[in-house]
């Protein structure tokens, strides 16, 4: 009889501790779910593998104020945000034509404000594949939308691994912290 009584016992406790564990199992999932946000963000930025990083739309600057953002091999080029504010209204690009090879640090460029003058220099080594032609009508574009509508070329990319050398949104920020003090 104790030993019924025993096992009863074991089953009751079994039968709460399941309906407990079943109820909390959502909450669980729930918090660690990844989504495909979650799991891009994981792969881009997160893994030690610098392959996976040479093709995700994260934008990457160099020391002269250039950014890139390489989507399936090919690259967006143009000036950051800290650029465009010390070159003031940008009233002028050159820009060059679409065949272009470039090397990476080659000048390809120059735009010219009310302020100043300032060359263009590649990120990367590849060819040309596309000029913002909007640039030639209003050059502002560079200064109202400088990562996005105020684009300047667009280029195969010849060496990925070249993109491993450009620094990411967070080094560049402490880059122009260290040249304005």
């Amino acid at each position: 009889m104790f030993a019924c009584g025993g096992i009863m016992a074991m089953c009751t406790i079994l039968r709460c501790a399941s309906v407990s564990l079943t109820s909390s199992l959502p909450r669980l999932s729930n918090r660690n779910a990844r989504t495909p946000a979650r799991l891009l963000a994981r792969t881009c930025y997160k893994r030690a593998l610098s392959t996976t990083t040479r093709f995700c739309a994260a934008l990457k600057f160099t020391d002269k104020h250039e950014w890139v953002r390489v989507d399936s091999g090919v690259a967006t080029v143009g000036i950051s945000n800290f650029a465009q504010e010390a070159l003031g209204d940008v009233v002028y690009c050159g820009l060059p034509e679409v065949g272009t090879k470039l090397a990476q640090s080659d000048e390809f460029g120059a735009l010219e404000s009310v302020k100043a003058a300032s060359e263009l220099y590649s990120p990367l080594t590849g060819e040309v594949t596309d000029v913002n032609d909007a640039l030639a009508d209003n050059p502002g574009l560079v200064n109202k939308s400088c990562y996005k509508d105020g684009w300047l070329i667009k280029m195969t990319v010849y060496i990925p691994e070249e993109l491993d050398g450009l620094m990411e949104e967070a080094a560049y920020e402490r880059y122009i912290k260290s040249i304005e003090d």
